[in-house]
């Protein structure tokens, strides 16, 4: 049986309700956890202070006949077809 994970990467509070989501299309569950970027346009100012914005990492591993379904749910669950809402993107997993 081949398997694929699937990484969505997310503005942070988001993760959960996506993986809920994600479990509704099949997914078995999924790992989440906290990040920053270090792009330009990461860091944002308030008053002269640095902010930065935290994103949120979804990790989820699906048998490949099920990759789609849930890969849909994610991207539709995070918005992620608007600008700035985050990526999603599926590796293949050679060994399990």
């Amino acid at each position: 049986m081949k398997y694929e994970c699937i990484v969505a990467i997310l503005p942070r509070g988001e993760a959960d309700r996506v993986m809920e989501d994600a479990k509704k299309a099949g997914a078995q569950g999924g790992t989440i956890f906290f990040a920053r970027g270090t792009g330009a346009h990461e860091a944002k100012t308030f008053f002269g202070l640095t902010l930065e914005t935290g994103r949120e990492i979804l990790l989820i591993l699906t048998r490949d006949d099920q990759t789609d379904a849930v890969l849909d749910a994610i991207v539709e669950s995070g918005k992620l077809k608007n600008p700035g809402a985050g990526i999603a993107f599926v590796l293949d997993v050679n060994r399990l």
